[in-house]
């Protein structure tokens, strides 16, 4: 289908508004309207977005289906201007339709709790989001949306395979890359709710800057390099401030030991953590009458863990490198309580290893000299940046830190902490 007739129908096809804090009116379409008020989305209004971070920002209430509808105005505005560039002639309707569906519905299979649940034997949320996709009801109602729901959890699920379609790896790229409609969703209304300024983006001169690079991937045009830059930076920073706040990764941590203690000891089984919302993830913990219970509901009541330990993670200290098995990070901080000694005990205490966190960086760039980037795209990190490999690596590396957070601090607990991790 020619771009043309693609831009008409981005343009006209979408006439339900709901009304946003965010960006305003957000159009959709009445079948994708009827979508975004089924039961399986209409769940997602009851998680919220940044879990327990509330707790730190208290203006941090806002849902994963607030979330999710802005991916989808970004996913459409995104493809609004690659069309409006004459770069879509080779997508058909059903493909657009389907990756809009995608992009609508991504997180359909999120945990509550942010990610409080990640690293834990769980299934990936992707392949959750894939599964609602390809099930009742919202198989048939992505069908009446125009779109092909095999197609659309494909897109969702990278892992999925894509059979060789061309539009199926398109629009991957497009949903999860460098400069992807999820980011600019989330970088700006994370940073709206929490009152800071550090994940605001330029959307709308981002947009105007992008491009379908060689291999179908997106590009982006040198004079929107800085758009690059910018969103590495505002990533970096509402790591730093918000999304690794101690407060909240104490949060994090309590939550994950609680699951895993409750998954350790047969109290949970994985297939119970699906498809929950917040308080549905509240009464499964609630139900557990022991040990793991008494660690969430400290969360639950906002009664978060101090700090007592914070250091560099170092990824060549075997000390350090042990912790990334879960299990190992148990035994720890079980030797670490007994250290302790008093009235430590396995719960009073938690270790914090935030998991590595990605800057990608491998967005085509286009050169000044032509519109066109065949033969003539370069490789972002030979561009002419300050974002070298080596400053990423740093920022991701300055970012990951061990905690210890206990529920009462002292000189003792301090000092062995210092002594088995420093």
């Amino acid at each position: 289908m020619s771009s043309p007739d693609l831009l008409r129908f981005l343009s006209s096809a979408f006439t339900e508004p709901i009304r946003d804090p965010l960006w305003g009116n957000i159009f959709l379409s009445p079948a994708l309207e009827r979508l975004a008020y089924s039961p399986p989305f209409s769940k997602l209004g009851r998680i919220k977005q940044l879990g327990p971070a509330f707790l730190v920002y208290p203006g941090a209430t806002h849902t994963r289906r607030a979330h999710s509808i802005g991916v989808f105005h970004m996913a459409r505005r995104l493809a609004w201007a690659l069309a409006a560039k004459g770069q879509l002639d080779f997508c058909s309707l059903e493909g657009l339709q389907s990756y809009l569906v995608a992009a609508l519905c991504h997180d359909l299979g999120h945990f509550p709790y942010a990610h409080s649940l990640k690293e834990l034997p769980l299934e990936e949320h992707e392949a959750l989001t894939a599964k609602e996709l390809l099930s009742e009801p919202l198989s048939g109602l992505a069908r009446a949306a125009g779109a092909d729901p095999v197609a659309s959890a494909a897109i969702v699920d990278k892992r999925a395979d894509d059979g060789g379609d061309r539009e199926i790896r398109f629009f991957r790229g497009l949903l999860s890359g460098v400069l992807d409609p999820d980011k600019l969703d989330y970088l700006n209304r994370d940073a709206f709710f929490c009152g800071v300024p550090y994940g605001i983006q330029d959307s709308d001169f981002i947009l105007q800057r992008l491009a379908v690079g060689p291999g179908d991937a997106l590009a982006i045009e040198e004079r929107g390099l800085m758009s690059v830059e910018g969103l590495l930076f505002s990533k970096y920073l509402m790591y730093r401030s918000v999304y690794w706040h101690k407060g909240v990764r104490s949060a994090t941590a309590m939550i994950k030991k609680a699951v895993l203690l409750a998954l350790n000891e047969g109290a949970l089984v994985p297939a119970d953590l699906y498809g929950l919302d917040d308080d549905g993830f509240y009464a499964k913990l609630r139900a557990i009458p022991f040990a793991p219970f008494a660690l969430a509901e400290a969360v639950f009541e906002g009664r978060i863990y101090g700090a007592v330990l914070d250091l560099p993670f170092d990824a060549g200290d075997p000390r350090h490198a042990s912790l990334l098995d879960l299990g190992s990070r148990l035994k720890l901080e079980e030797a670490l309580a007994a250290e302790a000694g008093g009235r430590v005990g396995g719960i009073d205490l938690v270790i914090d290893v935030p998991e590595g966190v990605s800057f990608e960086t491998d967005l085509p760039v286009m050169r000044e000299d032509t519109r066109r980037v065949d033969g003539r795209a370069m490789p972002f990190s030979e561009s002419p940046t300050v974002f070298t490999p080596p400053v990423v690596a740093g920022f991701a590396r300055s970012l990951r830190r061990i905690r210890v957070f206990a529920r009462e601090a002292s000189d003792r607990l301090a000092a062995a902490a210092l002594d088995l991790l420093g």
